[in-house]
């Protein structure tokens, strides 16, 4: 009896494996007829018993998938297809790897290669598009596909953080500092001799041949600065925004450490002192800050927006002006220096609706808002003459030309606005 079972049980192995191959033979003359749909539920028949085969049918189950589905993403593109097929064939290399074959993994890589250069041009494109929603999984899928491409989980962070995923964006950010990625490149370049136009060799071998042939001149080897001090005020910036205040502290003294003197990094950890309620690590970090770039047009408006953000109006104004007596051209500290002395009209405003039957204090304390309003709007005119189409300023203007009764100024932009809309 026990014979007997032993037999059944040979028998119903050998049914499978027969079963397999028939599936992954069905499987394979599809794939050589282009039929990728057909070849698709082939697989799916085959898949289910998978797993008791042979490592050699594995690595055909597994090579043929991922032809499948590689060959069904050029009629259907998706992120989908693409990742069953960039899994299928990161399974059979690790199949073949283990078993010291490389039969169906040289047959594959020419696709895999495809299938790397045709979703990194799709995610470039959805990125230049600014479609960042699309554009954070199709570059993550490059790198996904191809871990030694590790510039495009970069790419993948940044589209994620501009799409506001700040969750995503923390995780691959985190995983760049992670594995240690510097981002550090080398260029070589040089002179075409007939175009006079600086070219980049591709590499060193190159260069020195053309150089050495006459065709180019002045070799140039430029190697750019490492990434990772940007990657770790990502992480604090990605704090930031998730509303994370003592992470981001703690983020943002750690990218301090790297980079000391980034008066940005600066900023960032003195208006989250100030969000704490620590006033005097806000102060300290805010002359620290000057004392490194006292002539920085930037950064004066920058600690004019941090300030107004703490209701210190009267200080935001200090640094709005300094901005503009070192850039007379800036253009947002203008609109920002009107802005915080229009802070005063809310006041009035209340002031005018306590006393609207009082006719004397309620005129007396509109020739005060019409006395700011005349004092502001010299700001808005020079940052319209700056940015002569911002439909913003031009609004403004349009009311306060109204309120002072500057009626000739209020059709003049008003006709401007109507020519914009």
């Amino acid at each position: 009896m026990k014979n007997q079972i032993l037999l059944l049980v040979a028998l119903f192995i050998c049914t499978i494996t027969y079963a397999q191959k028939d599936e992954l033979k069905a499987a394979e003359k599809a794939v050589k007829k282009n039929d990728y749909a057909a070849a698709i539920v082939d697989i799916g028949k085959a898949e289910a018993l998978i797993a008791g085969a042979d490592d050699k049918t594995k690595a055909k189950f597994y090579y043929l998938k991922g032809e499948s589905y590689a060959g069904l993403a050029k009629t259907d593109p998706s992120i989908e297809n693409f990742n069953i097929a960039a899994e299928s064939f990161n399974a059979l290399f690790e199949e073949e790897d283990k078993m010291g074959s490389s039969k169906y993994s040289e047959l594959a890589r020419p696709t895999m290669n495809t299938l790397i250069s045709e979703i990194s041009a799709k995610g470039i494109q959805s990125y230049q598009n600014k479609d960042y929603t699309a554009a954070k999984t199709e570059l993550y899928e490059v790198y996904h596909l191809s871990k030694t491409d590790t510039v495009f989980l970069e790419y993948a962070a940044n589209a994620a953080y501009l799409d506001k995923d700040y969750p995503l964006a923390l995780d691959y950010f985190t995983s760049l500092k992670d594995l240690g990625y510097t981002g550090i490149t080398t260029e070589y370049t040089a002179i075409n001799v007939d175009s006079g136009e600086r070219e980049n060799m591709g590499g060193k071998t190159n260069m020195d041949l053309m150089v050495k042939a006459g065709t180019h001149s002045d070799p140039l080897v430029n190697t750019s600065e490492s990434k990772q001090p940007t990657i770790v005020k990502n992480i604090a910036f990605v704090h930031v925004e998730m509303g994370d205040t003592e992470k981001a502290i703690a983020a943002v003294k750690e990218a301090r450490e790297v980079a000391p003197d980034d008066v940005n990094l600066i900023l960032t950890e003195a208006n989250l002192q100030i969000k704490l309620g620590n006033k005097d690590e806000f102060a300290a970090l805010m002359n620290q800050a000057l004392e490194l770039d006292p002539t920085n047009a930037a950064l004066y408006f920058n600690l004019g927006v941090i300030t107004g953000e703490q209701g210190d109006f009267e200080k935001a104004k200090e640094y709005y002006t300094k901005c503009i007596e070192l850039d007379p051209n800036y253009v947002d500290a203008y609109i920002n220096l009107g802005s915080a002395h229009l802070e005063k009209d809310k006041a009035l405003v209340e002031e005018m609706n306590k006393n609207l039957n009082d006719f004397d204090k309620y005129d007396a304390v509109k020739a005060k808002q019409v006395d700011l309003y005349k004092t502001v709007i010299p700001y808005y005119e020079k940052a319209l003459e700056l940015r002569p189409d911002d439909i913003d300023t031009i609004r403004t203007l349009m009311s306060l030309y109204e309120n002072t009764e500057m009626d000739e100024k209020f059709q003049a932009m008003k006709a401007q606005y109507d020519a914009l809309k």
